[in-house]
């Protein structure tokens, strides 16, 4: 095998899987349809809402279907509670959170955008996190029953404040009544909520609480480049969750079925989506009974993933407090870990996480001391290059000694014609002569692949490069050179690597190919996030340089002829 042939190698491998990316994506199944539809009516959707209700005995009751949601009908409008990263919407029906912006993340890299408005009530784009409770004497309030809220309808974190919170109370003619509190603290997307039940009946009260995470398929942006280029195309989206027992597991919303019927303690649950996610995560001392559930409303399926907590029994007088935590923000890999165990699993590199995960430390350690992204890639190359010194000395050594031996082989070429047999013998025969070892540039190429693909990876599903700014017109790594800049100039480098490259024994296909491919690769980066492309643009220079470097120093085209 030559240089040149492992180059092709590679670069059709590339390709390939990126395309077979783009292939899963347009060819995967459709999401499993519902069993039953919860469309007949609005009221037959509030009505199979509920979970089962539990008997007084009764330590886990099976999780309900989920309902179809419909517009939702507010008794008062929804109130507001903001930090300095946040700013939810909390519906008075239920006490749940309708919506979250993400003050810290625009919606495009426009200095005017809006933030990303990750939780949201509108039947098209519903992402909801709800909790309620259920009880068999029906005097319980279940995620939709209507609550009285203390205070204004919107509440800011004050200056020098560590944290602000909203109360909502419910209150039943038993006697039973249920505040909840949402908390949230300076500069944290996690939201504690604290439930404080009262029984003032005159019986014990039997029941259960309940969280859950139900949504609509996110809405997809169209990219230039179709599925191939687009992350958001082929990116995880669906539940996943964690147990100390099991680790991490997920079902994505194309695979809902089948059913889940699981019971955790010490873990969490969560609905993900390319670069964010929201997720609960309850006591880790209380077990929690998972299920997931899809509906259909109109033609449109929601996804359910709830958790229910262990039965409860208050007596006549007596109280209870439950706190849990809802995780709702962006997959900060730096922060996540002390969110919960196994929450940064939620960014999964897929195939690529052996090689993407020490590649997003080695350059999260080197933005921590250059803050900006676009210089810690190169700088990433810069390292890159020297740990393979050796290997890429080797590498040109071969090819400079291959380059020396060109004319030598067109003479063969010409001396045996179109006995291809008889060439490769004496090729073969050259190269040992000459102790000219054709494959020694292999190796150097090959770490290249998993590099290039891990650093791919990394630059789609890491949210902290989303947006990062470089340099001058580069204003999004993770978006496409707008001026197409980067991929010409990498054109331009490839073309120059090419003319440098021995090419000793190909046929003229190999070569027509061969011409082709800067002109493939320099199209398909068009398309491609701008990070990967400044990378690909850095390595590549730094190669020609130090292929022509040493090419110059050890190549000296004449010696052998000379030995001739």
């Amino acid at each position: 095998m030559n240089q040149t042939r492992t180059f092709l190698m590679i670069a059709w491998v590339m390709l390939a899987v990126l395309c077979w990316q783009a292939w899963e994506q347009d060819h995967a199944p459709p999401p499993a349809a519902p069993a039953a539809s919860a469309a007949a009516s609005p009221a037959a959707a509030s009505a199979s809402a509920l979970p089962a209700i539990p008997g007084p005995t009764q330590t886990h009751p099976a999780a309900a279907i989920p309902p179809a949601p419909s517009t939702p009908a507010h008794a008062a409008a929804p109130v507001e509670l903001g930090n300095d990263v946040l700013r939810l919407r909390i519906d008075p029906l239920g006490a749940n959170l309708v919506g979250a912006d993400l003050l810290r993340y625009q919606q495009t890299e426009a200095h005017n955008s809006p933030p990303i408005e990750l939780l949201d009530d509108r039947p098209a784009s519903l992402f909801v996190a709800e909790s309620g409770l259920v009880s068999a004497s029906g005097h319980a309030p279940s995620h939709s029953a209507p609550y009285q809220v203390e205070g204004p309808s919107r509440i800011d974190l004050a200056a020098g404040a560590p944290s602000v919170s909203r109360t909502f109370v419910w209150t039943d003619p038993s006697g039973l009544s249920v505040r909840k509190t949402w908390t949230l603290h300076r500069g944290s997307y996690v939201i504690d909520l604290r439930e404080e039940i009262r029984n003032g009946s005159a019986g014990t009260w039997t029941g259960n609480d309940y969280r859950w995470l139900r949504r609509a398929p996110p809405v997809m942006k169209k990219t230039a480049g179709g599925s191939l280029t687009n992350p958001e195309a082929y990116a995880f989206v669906g539940a996943s969750w964690w147990s100390p027992e099991d680790k991490y597991e997920t079902r994505a919303l194309s695979k809902f079925e089948p059913a889940l019927d699981k019971t955790v303690t010490g873990g969490w649950m969560a609905m993900v989506q390319h670069y964010f996610l929201a997720a609960w995560i309850p006591d880790p001392k209380e077990p929690m009974k998972l299920s997931i559930a899809s509906t259909n409303a109109g033609g449109q399926t929601y996804y359910s993933i709830i958790g229910q907590g262990p039965g409860m029994q208050i007596p006549a007088g007596g109280s209870h407090v439950s706190s849990s935590r809802l995780y709702v923000g962006p997959a900060l890999q730096d922060v996540l870990p002390n969110v919960a165990p196994g929450l940064q699993l939620t960014v999964d590199y897929g195939w690529f996480t052996l090689f993407a995960g020490p590649i997003y430390w080695l350059l999260a350690k080197i933005h921590l001391l250059i803050g900006n992204w676009g210089w810690s890639i190169v700088l990433l190359v810069l390292l890159i290059k020297l740990a393979m010194y050796k290997l890429s000395d080797a590498q040109y050594r071969s090819m400079a000694k291959m380059r020396a031996l060109q004319p030598r082989l067109e003479a063969l070429k010409e001396r045996y014609g179109d006995d291809k047999q008889q060439f490769q013998m004496a090729m073969l025969e050259l190269y040992k002569k000459e102790k000219v070892n054709p494959a020694g540039g292999c190796l150097p190429m090959l770490i290249q692949i998993p590099i290039f693909l891990a650093l791919y990876r990394v630059l789609l599903y890491s949210v902290e490069l989303r947006h990062a700014p470089w340099a001058g017109w580069i204003h999004s790594l993770s978006d496409p050179d707008p001026y197409f800049v980067l991929p010409v100039i990498y054109l331009a480098v490839m073309f120059a690597t090419q003319k440098l490259t021995p090419t000793p024994g190909m046929d003229p296909t190999q070569k027509k190919m061969m011409q082709a491919m800067p002109l493939v690769f320099g199209v398909m980066f068009v398309f491609f996030p701008a990070g990967l492309v400044l990378y690909w643009v850095v390595n590549g220079s730094l190669g020609l340089l130090q292929q022509w470097w040493l090419m110059r120093k050890h190549g000296a085209p004449g010696v052998a002829a000379k030995k001739a």
